[in-house]
């Protein structure tokens, strides 16, 4: 009796750290825009998500911004988005890099909370995203490969890129 007590309290422990380093942020938003400007950040800019911006983002993410307003970054027509969307059931959080030529130069996932799906983290699946661009009807230029078993964090992903450079596009009007 002694041993089977033993093992249900490793797998519990297992399966608890498993959980807990799931939500854990890799990377801190601050430090990511900190990085992206040499340490030397410009001070955040604001975009009210409202009127014909609100439609179109809804169009995007399929399902309406829970926002009012998007914060940014922008030095030199280079802008940087942190932004939020559900995965399955949680929030992941990711940093895009969009450079003066509108293209996407970096994507990072800062923080990861679901329990799958974390595969989207890696750099083999962030670098496809690298010199993508936003073509008319609002999809990205180049085709981004999925990840069996992390469908929807993929998709979190795609629709946060296709945002930040539809945003982006919008902040030099």
């Amino acid at each position: 009796m002694y041993k089977s007590h033993l093992i249900f309290i490793m797998i519990v422990g297992v399966l608890f750290s498993a959980l807990l380093s799931a939500e854990k942020s890799d990377v801190l938003p601050a430090d990511y825009i900190n990085t992206a400007f040499s340490n030397s950040p410009p001070k955040p800019a604001v975009i009210w998500i409202k009127g014909d911006l609100k439609q179109e983002i809804s169009q995007i993410l399929g399902h309406d911004y829970p926002k009012l307003r998007v914060k940014y970054w922008e030095k030199n027509g280079r802008t940087v988005w942190i932004l939020d969307e559900i995965g399955k059931e949680k929030y992941i959080t990711t940093g895009i890099i969009i450079n003066a030529q509108a293209q996407i130069e970096d994507v990072k996932v800062l923080t990861f909370r679901e329990s799958r799906g974390w595969e989207v983290k890696h750099d083999f699946f962030v670098q496809q995203f690298k010199d993508s661009t936003l073509q008319t009807d609002t999809y990205l230029n180049q085709s981004i490969d999925g990840i069996t078993g992390a469908t929807l964090s993929v998709t979190a992903l795609k629709v946060q890129a296709r945002m930040a450079l539809y945003l982006h596009e919008k902040t030099r009007k």
